[in-house]
């Protein structure tokens, strides 16, 4: 079973990271609708916003993307620590299905090379502040920090 470490003191600065990524994904979001708004849903034309091109249908998900990493990344309790996990792993998937698409007809998004380098950073990003924003009690991450400090073998004798 894999071990996440609980209580990190690093755990705020995380949570902005993830708040900032979800931040410029709602930005990059709307901008991209009033841009694209108007045009075919799935059009794959150059309309660029931020650095990424982008359609109708990439900026509505998007800014429903960005909601949801904002909500995440402002939850005290483990719900961030399992949204950031799955947001992570969702930016990964994506950006990879997308990159093996990028010259066909089935580029529905609109991606190009750099929005696929920008999905996979912010997967990896996202797993990262997944990986140490898990809040546990007390007397748990105190065990923890004991068993890591507390020497394996104690011979005394030499």
């Amino acid at each position: 079973m894999a071990h996440f470490p609980v209580n990190h003191p690093a755990r705020p600065l995380y949570r902005v990271f993830a708040g900032l990524v979800g931040l410029y994904i709602l930005v990059f979001g709307c901008w991209g609708v009033v841009v694209t708004w108007g045009e075919p849903l799935f059009d794959r034309g150059s309309i660029w916003v931020l650095g990424l091109r982008t359609n109708l249908a990439f900026s509505l998900v998007s800014v429903l993307f960005g909601i949801v990493l904002l909500v995440g990344a402002s939850r005290r309790g483990n719900l961030g620590h399992y949204m950031n996990l799955t947001a992570g792993a969702v930016f990964m998937v994506t950006g990879l299905a997308m990159m093996s698409v990028l010259q066909t007809e089935a580029n529905v998004l609109n991606f190009s090379m750099s929005t696929v380098v920008v999905s996979l950073l912010f997967g990896l990003l996202l797993l990262a502040t997944g990986l140490y924003d898990k809040i546990g009690p007390e007397e748990h991450a105190e065990a923890l920090r004991h068993s890591r400090n507390h020497p394996v073998a104690d011979t005394g004798s030499r």
